[in-house]
């Protein structure tokens, strides 16, 4: 980057760190233990849909990596600003295989071109409490991640929030810039 990027304004775009991700399955013991907030087993890529063959073809790649593994349950939906959500279900809760599984979906869409069109992934946990839950969201266009806290009635809990990212600032790159952590209503995970 020049010395005129600079002057404008102007930033390089962070490269996608998807190695990341292989950090959740450790921080999700720090959740456990100090908030108990427990992997759902459910986890969610998404990203712009881009037209032509071969973003259909890696779609069809990513679907057809996750049926190879019994425990998956993939399905993809559509949101109504037009992201397509992978969504990965696993019954066992087991988060080092919905990571593994979830990376590999992003490695996929990347390796395949379609790395610009992503915009985040989602792992869900919850807590006893079916209304306290917490999604891990990581950007990749940001290379951080940080918490989303859904409440009823489309409200945030923040005291969550902020409990999480306390809990996790040694283990995750923590998305610093608070304005950047957006509400993903209705997420799969």
């Amino acid at each position: 980057m020049g010395f005129l990027d600079t002057l404008l304004g102007r930033t390089k775009p962070v490269r996608p760190n998807l190695d990341v991700l292989f950090a959740i399955p450790s921080a999700a013991y720090t959740l456990q233990a100090a908030l108990g907030l427990a992997p759902t087993g459910t986890g969610a890529v998404c990203f712009k849909t881009a037209e032509g063959e071969a973003a259909g073809q890696a779609q069809t790649e990513a679907l057809a990596l996750l049926h190879t593994e019994p425990a998956a349950r993939p399905t993809l939906s559509q949101d109504e600003y037009g992201y397509t959500w992978l969504t990965i279900h696993r019954a066992d809760a087991d988060v080092s295989a919905l990571v593994t599984a979830l990376h590999a979906v992003n490695t996929t869409l990347v390796d395949a071109g379609f790395g610009s069109t992503l915009l985040c992934t989602v792992i869900g946990f919850a807590g006893a409490d079916p209304a306290r839950r917490v999604g891990l969201v990581y950007l990749f266009k940001r290379g951080t991640v940080y918490p989303f806290a859904p409440a009823p009635g489309q409200t945030r809990d923040t005291a969550l929030e902020l409990q999480v990212r306390a809990q996790l600032a040694g283990e995750l790159p923590i998305e610093t810039d608070l304005g950047r952590w957006f509400p993903i209503w209705g997420t799969p995970a």
